[in-house]
């Protein structure tokens, strides 16, 4: 009777990192729910094939809800198999290296008088808005406006933020970080936090 208890307890958990997260690779779900080696992990995830799907996504399986699963939680959003899967599994690798913020929230719009943006996530740190920004391969011509915006919203607000940015290309990240200079805030590369 316990034992049932605790499974259904780590699968509305397992679904509803899911709901927050939308895609999640076996390695990230093991490293959350504490899911011990990669056999137990799998054995978890197939016992709950009714309420995900999965695909391979190079070396590794992503896993979604879907219609099924979507509905134990109560999530409206759907998913599904998407190129952009690295966007979503950076993000949400900085959530997990990052000790998984409780205020984290994705796709937030971040108002100034004039200039508005949709940051990848927010959260707050000792009660200043920390905003997320993940660079997969896009221009670095979109990443430096996208940096000048959040300095003019800076300077529109005057209050202050920090502004993170994690990348999948090694290199870009002393470019990023040139982009920022004087702006509070830290760039990560994908290496750093795996």
């Amino acid at each position: 009777m316990q034992n049932t208890a605790i499974r259904k307890k780590r699968v509305e958990s397992i679904l509803l990192s899911l709901k927050k997260c939308d895609y999640l690779t076996r390695s990230q779900l093991q490293q959350i729910h504490d899911l011990k080696s990669i056999r137990n992990a799998n054995r978890v995830l197939k016992s709950m094939s009714k309420y995900l799907s999965s695909y391979r996504y190079g070396l590794e399986t992503v896993y979604y809800l879907n219609k099924e699963g979507r509905d134990q939680v109560g999530c409206e959003v759907i998913r599904k198999k998407t190129p952009q899967v690295q966007h979503y599994l950076l993000r949400n690798q900085l959530w997990i290296y990052l000790k998984r913020p409780k205020s984290w929230q994705n796709e937030v719009k971040v108002e100034g008088a004039e200039h508005s943006i949709i940051c990848d996530a927010q959260f707050e740190k000792k009660g200043v808005p920390v905003f997320v920004e993940v660079d997969v391969s896009q221009a670095m011509a979109v990443n430096k406006r996208k940096i000048e915006k959040y300095r003019q919203i800076q300077l529109m607000t005057g209050e202050p933020f920090y502004l993170l940015w994690v990348t999948e290309i090694e290199g870009r990240k002393p470019k990023l970080e040139s982009y920022m200079n004087g702006m509070l805030g830290y760039v990560y590369s994908i290496g750093e936090i795996k």
